[in-house]
């Protein structure tokens, strides 16, 4: 198979599994997550990184290889999303941004007029930035007028495990929007991974199902094998499914028959 490379924002990338780290219990187990997913990109948040602290900083468990994608988690409007992003900038943490403004406390919904609105003067100030939302259409729409480098539908409501439950939603943002699609959030099993990366889903982010697992080095390796089997399963194009049953072998032919 020829070289399948996934380019954003000008940023080469083999893997498409992209990985978190919130809710490790311990944060020192972040970089074996890392290299046992193969995954080059990682988000954080920004309240959690403390670039002068002597111990206890989750940066320190990032291997440098890794590309690192803030985000704006805890912001509930526009303008909070925007100030956390240009910190994040001023703190060295590089232009990708992942816009997340989330104002209900309940179901952690993400609210798609303030994300597009963050987005569109971020993009504008040369910010690479994803914005994480509900697989919606039109909002999906704004985000690609607004300059958006991809668009993060959930899977699920975020940290649910609860799998693709947006499937069908996410499959017409495939059909319809001109930008990388990487599902986010809710995703609680490899194999649902997969199923994104099958109906040609651009690339996965997983925390919370990586990091809650029993083994989660183990279930991080899992994961990127995952993503990989369903790229290459949407790449090699799956057969017509038909209603009826058709034989493999032809039915004729048989040693009995003269």
């Amino acid at each position: 198979m020829s070289e399948d490379i996934f380019e954003i924002g000008g940023f080469k990338l083999e893997s498409r599994l992209f990985t978190g780290t919130g809710k490790y219990a311990d944060d020192s187990i972040i970089s074996d997550v890392c290299e046992a997913s193969a995954s080059q990109v990682i988000t954080v948040a920004l309240r959690r990184v403390d670039l002068e602290s002597g111990t206890g900083n989750v940066m320190d468990y990032i291997p440098k290889y890794m590309k690192l994608l803030p985000n704006t988690s805890g912001a509930r409007s526009a303008d909070e999303a925007i100030r956390i992003a240009r910190l994040a900038r001023a703190m060295g943490c590089g232009d990708w941004i992942k816009i997340e403004v989330i104002s209900d406390n309940k179901y952690l919904l993400p609210d798609g007029y303030e994300t597009a609105k963050a987005t569109e003067i971020l993009a504008n100030e040369g910010f690479v930035v994803l914005p994480y939302i509900n697989a919606d259409l039109y909002v999906a729409r704004s985000l690609v007028d607004a300059g958006a480098a991809a668009v993060m539908p959930l899977g699920a409501p975020i940290g649910t495990n609860r799998g693709l439950k947006t499937r069908e939603m996410v499959r017409i943002l495939i059909e319809e929007i001109d930008l990388p699609i990487i599902v986010d959030a809710g995703i609680g099993n490899p194999s649902e991974a997969c199923e994104a990366m099958e109906m040609g889903a651009d690339a996965c982010l997983v925390n919370t199902a990586i990091a809650t697992a029993g083994n989660p080095v183990l279930m991080a390796r899992a994961f990127g094998r995952a993503v990989r089997a369903g790229r290459e399963a949407y790449l090699a194009g799956a057969g017509a499914m038909c209603r009826h049953a058709k034989a493999s072998s032809p039915l004729t032919g048989f040693l009995s028959e003269d």
